[in-house]
């Protein structure tokens, strides 16, 4: 099938209300794993100030796009990046009230991606974007495959997780296509600064997550690091069966929509329409089978 057969529309959805800013979520709300949860609250936590560097550096190019297609597909782009922003906000502020310095960690993010755009040309800052797309898609994808990853957590941040990753997957391609069709970046660009991504957001993440554990005072922290790495990076783990999907973008002839299963996409999708655009359900239609045809 042809990259362009295999493209699915970009959706500017409303970002849902999932009660995320509220206090019937548990602290620990994946499986009751301080580890697990931390890690994508950490995720959470860099997503806004993130979402907005991506709109900057796509912005960037926006006037030079000649193609309406690629330019409505940006319009889209800026409209979901924008809703996500706006939904890990509310997210990010129930952490605050747990104790998180969230306002601490943004004004670090921005102040670190405000400096990023003001020593390095447009066409790396963008790449960098890129290649952050590739791995959320790429972790988006994974994600969605694997039910049983998300099985146990909170059904409202997973229905949140699943809603990011869907969208996420429908504009994986928006950042490569203007950086390769209108910024014309290097195959080494591209590369370069996917190998910097790849060191900054695991730094980034694992930062946050220190310290949240110390906020929230946990003891023997080293077991609780040692556990989860290796849940992340065993063989088989959250990370590892990425690989190949991760590799596949350092090939020169690469486009984001070469590689990915649509078919959990697909499921979502339908779940979501019958349901009268319930993220909830369409989660848990990816959990349970049976729940899609109730």
């Amino acid at each position: 099938m042809s990259e362009v057969s295999r493209r699915l529309p970009i959706v500017p959805r409303r970002e849902p209300d999932l009660g995320l800013d509220g206090d019937a979520i548990p602290k620990y709300w994946f499986e009751g794993d301080a580890f697990r949860t931390r890690f994508f609250d950490a995720m959470s936590c860099l997503f806004p100030e993130g979402e907005k560097f991506f709109i900057e550096c796509v912005r960037d190019y926006r006037d030079r796009i000649q193609d309406p297609a690629l330019k409505a597909q940006v319009k889209d782009f800026i409209y979901q990046e924008g809703q996500h922003g706006m939904a890990h906000t509310r997210y990010n502020n129930r952490l605050q009230r747990q104790g998180i310095r969230v306002d601490v960690i943004l004004e670090r993010q921005k102040k670190i991606l405000a400096g990023l755009r003001r020593i390095m040309p447009a066409s790396l800052t963008l790449a960098q974007t890129a290649a952050a797309e590739h791995m959320t898609a790429m972790m988006a994808h994974s994600f969605m495959q694997r039910p049983e990853l998300f099985r146990h957590a909170d059904p409202n941040i997973r229905a949140l997780y699943y809603w990011h990753a869907v969208e996420e997957i429908e504009h994986k391609a928006v950042a490569f296509d203007v950086l390769k069709r209108v910024a014309r970046a290097t195959w080494f660009t591209r590369c370069f600064a996917m190998l910097y991504v790849s060191l900054l957001f695991p730094f980034e993440t694992f930062m946050v997550m220190n310290h949240m554990f110390k906020v929230d005072g946990l003891k023997q922290r080293w077991k609780l690091w040692l556990k989860g790495l290796w849940w992340m990076y065993r063989p088989g783990g959250l990370f590892m069966s990425m690989l190949p999907h991760y590799f596949r973008y350092y090939l020169p002839g690469f486009h984001p929509w070469q590689v990915g299963n649509l078919q959990a996409q697909q499921q979502w999708l339908e779940a979501y329409t019958r349901s009268g655009d319930d993220p909830v359900f369409a989660a848990d239609a990816l959990i349970e089978p049976k729940v899609a045809t109730a």
